[in-house]
């Protein structure tokens, strides 16, 4: 247990970069905290992001968790600096249930061993890459 979960608490976990934050960042987190009392998060940092999708984020990592810090329903924010080590946060951070985005379908079954994993669906018509298109448009 970290040093703010509290004995009865059900924690939830989920990750993303949250980069060019946007209404569909925040009804999945709101939608994540549903599921328990503690909601924390991982921010992918700027070299995973590089790794995972080959360009750097619009903002940088310390802004992005800032970003996320400071909404409601977020209680607790760590920089998530490797894919492989999800599980690791997972017991780490003593969570009780693992919140993806249902574009994750499947890929993180494996760790039901360690808690409950819940896939969301994405909200319709909205992401990071076509919010950045359109600006360059």
């Amino acid at each position: 247990m970290d040093n703010f979960t509290q004995v009865g608490e059900k924690v939830v976990i989920t990750f993303g970069t949250f980069d060019v934050f946007h209404v569909g960042h925040l009804r999945i987190l709101e939608r994540a905290a549903s599921y328990g009392n503690r909601l924390i998060v991982g921010i992918s940092t700027d070299q995973l992001n590089i790794n995972k999708k080959g360009r750097p984020p619009v903002y940088h990592q310390d802004e992005r968790m800032e970003i996320v810090a400071a909404l409601r329903c977020v209680d607790d924010v760590f920089f998530e600096e490797s894919l492989e080590l999800k599980g690791q946060y997972i017991t780490d951070k003593a969570a009780d249930v693992l919140v993806m985005g249902d574009d994750w379908q499947g890929k993180f079954d494996d760790y039901s061993n360690l808690c409950e994993v819940v896939y969301l669906t994405r909200t319709p018509s909205i992401s990071t890459t076509e919010v950045i298109e359109k600006i360059r448009l």
